[in-house]
């Protein structure tokens, strides 16, 4: 049985768009896309159409814009966009053919493949959506799988299933399959919180049959008291006494939205500061769970959204108490924030990255699980947490691709090493004081940093500029949650996870090295991977280059955790080092509170 797509069909509007397409890209970049700009709807139909010509069994596993040559576009935004973009528009996707995946490139100005090749190295591409769907419903139609469900007399009709990979240990699998594991809700939302442990089909995706299944053993499902988290079923409900709370922006808001550019006034989310470059781009990715969907023309509303934040925190204050009237200068801290939520199986990841009037760049990570079970008699790989429930050890960890270009294309790691210096002598009557000894990292082993001893720092340099006191500009790492991995790096997870051996890495740019494990995940052998890249040991000095920045944290549950993990947060900072010729905040207004009235109950409390 093959796999058939539920994609849709194109609209005459979309067709006629499609045919209306220019050979030199003028319609598809004269009306204000930019050359980044993610694929619309009409080049996603556009794809779909283009491939499916081609190829009738196909399913789509990354559809995505193929980025133009970095130097263009750096050419093109130097000309302050005053001319089309007119470099021919792409898309690259990857596919599954014939149990075949194939890299596809489409030239979207000419509507037409461009190139189309067949991978035929280790590991296979992300799983789509629809056949996991479809997996699991093989799974639960199963003959087997409904004996299993009725010996152990629960109700089929409360079984829920997820697929989960099966990594890759050494053996050699030639099968691109998924395991389904279930759980059971009754009595419960929550039911991850309930698995059915001792089951698990395997199904081939490519196939979409059944080719494993087991039943190895009946343990007690867990019960669902106490696993519901809606209020509507805490019983009882406690006030928290929190007063109701309304923040208003009578004006609105202080940045402008035009198409995907945001700009912020002091800085822009594609990270300028007064047409200075900072960091064209930057973007996320996380071991186990990958948040790139690949469901053509379905439409996420919002999937970003873009607020200003004031959290009563301070941007500078100061004060001179020696002085008569004792003069105070403060400015409160308001932030541009660009959110997104991923929810994947039990996992929920709130991701902010946050621009600062400083001209600093916050990026916050918080996540919380449903707690995962393992029924077990004997304490082994977590925490009791519950009646028959387990919680997991496990670790998270976090990769970030920045792209940094500061002030300019070519840039170096400067790491300051903050040195002891023991006094031997009579020069002074210390003992010891300490220095910063300032390295370039000439090559990519150079820069691969295991942070946490604080004696290090890491700051990303222009070389080619410097202020007018004669300092490199740069921008300064401010790391979070440093955490490195407690496996052996020659253990099958580490050799696909390698990226977490180190907190910081830096490449010179190379438009192919976009994915951190590669772009074959499922069933990796660690091939392609930023582990193996840098083992060129290319020139990083003076180049444009990419820092690679991990963190992350070892989870070991507790019981609080269960039946929902409490948020946790993480986070990191690129902050400016030697960027301005003085605090640049010196500048921003002071803001005034507005006088209003405040009513309670109808009685006037004060005026302000």
């Amino acid at each position: 049985m093959k796999l058939k797509e539920k994609l849709g069909e194109e609209s005459a509007a979309d067709d006629r768009d499609v045919a209306n397409l220019g050979s030199d890209g003028q319609r598809l970049y004269g009306h204000g896309l930019h050359p980044l700009d993610p694929l619309t709807p009409i080049e996603l139909n556009q794809v779909k159409t283009l491939v499916k010509k081609s190829y009738q069994n196909v399913t789509f596993h990354y559809v995505g814009l193929d980025e133009p040559y970095k130097p263009k576009v750096l050419s093109w935004l130097s000309q302050n966009q005053h001319n089309n973009f007119l470099d021919p528009r792409r898309a690259f996707v990857m596919a599954r053919v014939d149990s075949k995946s194939h890299e596809i490139t489409v030239d979207l100005s000419r509507n037409l493949i461009n190139s189309d090749k067949v991978y035929d190295g280790n590991g296979y591409p992300m799983f789509n959506n629809e056949e996991q769907t479809v997996a699991i419903d093989l799974t639960l139609k199963y003959a087997s799988f409904i004996d299993s469900i009725a010996k152990r007399g629960l109700n089929l009709s409360q079984v829920f299933c997820d697929t989960f990979s099966i990594g890759w240990y050494g053996e050699r699998n030639t099968k691109r399959v998924v395991r389904v594991m279930c759980y059971y809700s009754d009595g419960t939302i929550n039911f991850y919180m309930r698995p059915i442990e001792g089951i698990m089909s395997t199904v081939d995706l490519d196939e979409m049959e059944i080719v494993d299944y087991r039943d190895r053993l009946m343990v007690p499902v867990p019960k669902a008291d106490d696993t519901d988290y809606r209020e509507s079923k805490q019983d009882p409900i406690y006030d928290n006494y929190i007063k109701g709370m309304t923040i208003l922006q009578q004006d609105g808001p202080s940045f402008t939205l035009d198409g995907n550019h945001v700009s912020l006034g002091l800085a822009f989310v594609q990270c300028h500061y007064n047409h200075r470059r900072i960091v064209p781009k930057m973007q996320c990715f996380w071991m186990v769970i990958t948040q790139h969907k690949m469901e053509l023309l379905q439409k996420y509303p919002e999937f970003f959204c873009i607020f200003e934040r004031y959290a009563g925190d301070v941007m500078w204050r100061h004060s001179e108490a020696a002085l008569p009237g004792d003069p105070v200068e403060v400015r409160p801290d308001m932030t541009v924030v660009v959110r997104t939520l991923s929810t994947i199986s039990n996992y929920d990841y709130i991701i902010d990255w946050e621009f600062k009037q400083s001209g600093s760049i916050k990026i916050t990570i918080r996540g919380s699980t449903y707690t995962h079970n393992n029924q077990i008699e004997d304490e082994v790989y977590g925490t009791l947490v519950a009646q028959n429930s387990i919680g997991s050890r496990h670790d998270h960890f976090l990769n970030f691709y920045l792209d940094l270009d500061i002030d300019g294309d070519n840039n170096s790691l400067m790491k300051s090493h903050l040195q002891k210096v023991i006094v031997s002598d009579q020069s002074s009557p210390r003992k010891s004081f300490w220095k910063v000894v300032n390295e370039m990292a000439k090559t990519e082993s150079d820069a691969k940093i295991r942070l946490g001893s604080g004696e290090t720092e890491i700051i990303i340099v222009n070389p080619n500029k410097k202020t007018k006191i004669g300092n490199f500009i740069g921008y300064r790492l401010i790391p979070g949650s440093v955490v490195s991995p407690l496996l052996l790096e020659d253990d099958y997870e580490q050799i696909r996870g390698a990226f977490s051996n180190y907190n910081v890495w830096v490449t010179p740019y190379n438009k192919s090295e976009k994915w951190v494990g590669g772009a074959y995940v499922d069933q990796s052998h660690g091939d392609d991977t930023l582990a193996k890249w840098t083992l060129r040991n290319r020139e990083i000095e003076n180049k444009d280059i990419v820092l690679w920045y991990t963190l992350g944290f070892h989870h070991v549950p507790v019981q609080e955790d269960f039946p929902i993990m409490p948020t946790m947060s993480i986070t990191f900072e690129l902050r400016p080092a030697n960027f301005f010729e003085h605090n640049p905040m010196l500048k921003v207004k002071s803001s005034k509170p507005r006088i209003g009235l405040i009513v309670l109950k109808n009685k006037l409390l004060s005026k302000d």
